[in-house]
């Protein structure tokens, strides 16, 4: 996997082109939730879906403007800080201004996300699911609108709900009291993964509003 972020002895702090940043780095498919800053101040969810030690894409529901300054705390990573290279229909990709030893650094975490499915066990990558006795909650759209739906089944990690609604994929929705993100669209619906693991003696009062 080292070969993948070429050498990065020679990386220094400053930004680089987007076209240097794509040349220079491979891109790692990931699946990172975070909040970024845009110029004005004004704080926004996200999530990180592939990542270099020279820059990122985000799904993103404010768009950055090209060559506008971004900070970003992402889970498992931390603050990194960059300027947006281009936008695109869901978000937009940003540069990672680092010193080589972040780069350093940011290499090695990417290394371990891109290998850590192959270590985690199978209760680790699956909670069992189940339909609740009280299949209706409200569902609050990436928007801010209401809706009542159908529960097609819960875990401790995630729900289905049934609904004509299709909130892109990385979309944040709140499934009752829960915040989660939208990871899979069904036949009848969509699919949401948790933010956090949820307790099981709490779950289907909180994933029903109730």
């Amino acid at each position: 996997m080292a070969a993948v972020f070429g050498n990065l002895a020679h990386a220094n702090a400053r930004v680089l082109p987007h076209s240097e940043e794509r040349r220079r780095f491979q891109r790692v498919k990931v699946n990172l939730l975070g909040r970024y800053m845009l110029s004005d101040r004004r704080e926004y969810p996200c999530q990180v879906v592939n990542m270099s030690p020279g820059g990122m894409a985000l799904f993103a529901p404010a768009f950055a403007q090209v060559g506008e300054r971004v900070i970003a705390y992402i889970d498992h990573v931390g603050r990194l800080e960059g300027v947006c290279t281009r936008v695109f229909d869901n978000g937009f990709a940003t540069t990672i201004a680092a010193t080589a030893r972040k780069r350093d650094k940011l290499a090695a975490q990417l290394t371990w996300l891109a290998n850590r499915h192959l270590l985690a066990s199978p209760e680790d990558r699956r909670h069992g699911r189940f339909a609740p006795r009280n299949p209706m909650t409200m569902l609050i759209l990436p928007n801010g609108a209401a809706i009542g739906c159908r529960l097609i089944d819960v875990s401790l990690s995630g729900a289905a709900v049934a609904t004509d609604q299709r909130p892109p994929l990385g979309a944040l929705v709140t499934v009752g009291k829960i915040q989660g993100r939208v990871v899979r669209h069904l036949d009848e619906g969509f699919a949401v993964e948790f933010l956090r693991l949820q307790h099981p003696d709490f779950l289907e009062e909180s994933v029903t509003g109730g």
